[in-house]
């Protein structure tokens, strides 16, 4: 049976690269029928924050990427890494390395003046008896052959061992380090797929030498490539929002972003949007491109504007609803959110957009001086009889409210394209809006009319 991982470290938000993993290591989990597992790397005692481990369950949570396993936490398994160690030093796979901090410091320098690539000498690595002093244990990587691999994206890779020195795996205050918790983690939780980015491809043959040394079933390999900038960069934060939750601060709905994500880098032919049942049919690891992919702002905010327009508003006013939250707008009196949704998906591709265009369905408006032209001393006796008329509706539809504008502005002798921006003033504090018989029906009765008294 299939079993991925997805495994940040809490250092700090949940990026768009780490996103796209998960989503990766999940299709792949929900296609086979397999287990998808979330473990928290927080080996790194100084830079990992329960703050960041909150906003990786929380983007994770947003996606609606669920785990089937997890979270595991690698700070609640530091006995069981213990364990290993000293099961690798019994076994003479491991050893104590005394060498102190300025020795490997000159040695390093060294190599760099004589321009070698910096590595351990294995200076303490046949000796046999203990010292006095603080130490850290080194693994005993193979001094001959290879280590070759397939890797389902990449095809074969080789490394010499020859280029792979012997790997610290404790630390002198004994505390185990990030290549070594993986193994053990990978091996205990039977993961069968490790799927993660191509940064981590120089560490994959030392992880795989370890696992060798402890007899492990090796797990099958894909490394995917980086998500570069528009400049052709690696993707960073001076590209704008790569925190997943900052995508939901902008308005994005969670299935457009994990449309876009899985495209980025995996295609089926030409076909642009997938739903998730779709993606989890056709998505296969060996389907994802070698090259880098570059993040186009303006296809997400295409895809976006395609997910509100044609998905079911029922379904986006749940997020729609915690946009109109943030920004302290009451939608308990007014129209249905809903009812909102529609009127103004067309006009919008972030529903934080559509959030501060929808507040004058909720609020009072306040017409600013600028607006007050367009309000001319001929078009007002015009405005009294929409508030005459409108207040006189037997019913509130939007035919009705149509009817009025209509007459109206034929009794006037005025255009309907005359007539109907000065109502949208009125009514909205701007020019822009849904069709204005739209706009006064969401608006509702009692404020439209109040409205048109204000500028009366």
């Amino acid at each position: 049976m299939v079993r991925t991982r997805f495994a940040p470290s809490p250092t700090g938000y949940l990026h768009i690269g780490g996103a796209r993993t998960a989503l990766y290591c999940w299709l792949y989990a929900r296609k086979t029928q397999g287990t998808f597992i979330l473990r928290i790397e927080d080996t790194d005692l100084e830079r990992s924050t329960p703050e960041s481990v909150q906003a990786i369950l929380d983007g994770m949570a947003w996606l609606n990427l669920d785990y089937d396993e997890g979270p595991f936490y690698q700070t609640h398994r530091f006995d069981r890494y213990h364990e290993v160690i000293q099961q690798l030093l019994v076994e003479d796979k491991a050893y104590r390395c005394y060498c102190s901090k300025e020795r490997l410091e000159k040695l390093r320098e060294e190599q760099m003046a004589r321009k070698e690539k910096p590595r351990y000498d294995g200076h303490c690595r046949n000796r046999t008896e203990e010292a006095e002093g603080s130490f850290c244990v080194r693994f005993k990587n193979p001094l001959e052959g290879v280590v070759e691999f397939d890797d389902l994206i990449r095809g074969k890779l080789v490394f010499a061992n020859t280029e792979l020195d012997d790997l610290i795996i404790a630390r002198s205050d004994g505390s185990p380090t990030y290549n070594f918790t993986v193994v053990v983690d990978d091996w205990d939780m039977k993961i069968t797929h490790v799927i993660r980015g191509d940064d981590h491809i120089n560490n994959t043959p030392r992880q795989i030498n370890i696992l060798r040394a402890l007899g492990a079933t090796l797990p099958l390999y894909a490394h995917v490539p980086m998500i570069l900038g528009s400049d052709g960069k690696r993707l960073s934060k001076r590209h704008g929002a790569v925190s997943v939750l900052q995508y939901r601060e902008e308005g994005f709905l969670p299935e457009a972003l994990l449309n876009y994500l899985a495209r980025l880098g995996w295609s089926h032919g030409d076909q642009e949007i997938f739903s998730i049942e779709e993606l989890i049919k056709l998505f296969d690891i060996k389907d994802i491109n070698r090259a880098p992919a570059a993040f186009n702002q303006e296809k997400l905010l295409w895809l976006n504007q395609h997910y509100i327009k044609t998905s079911d508003p029922a379904h986006v006013a749940k997020e729609f609803a915690w946009h109109m939250q943030k920004l302290g707008i009451d939608t308990s009196n007014g129209p249905a959110l809903v009812d909102v949704i529609r009127a103004q998906c067309e006009r919008t591709k972030t529903l934080r957009e559509m959030a501060e265009r929808s507040r004058y369905f909720y609020e009072d408006v306040l017409i600013a001086d600028d607006m007050k032209t367009h309000f001319p001393a001929d078009i007002l006796p015009a405005l009294q009889t929409v508030r005459d008329q409108l207040s006189a509706l037997p019913e509130w539809t939007k035919e009705e409210i149509h009817g009025v504008l209509t007459r109206t502005a034929e009794a006037n002798s005025l255009k309907l394209g005359k007539l109907a921006p000065s109502v949208r003033v009125a009514m909205t504090g701007g020019t822009v809006s849904p069709p204005i018989d739209t706009t006064i029906l969401l608006i509702g009765r009692e404020r439209a009319i109040a409205r048109l008294d204000q500028v009366l």
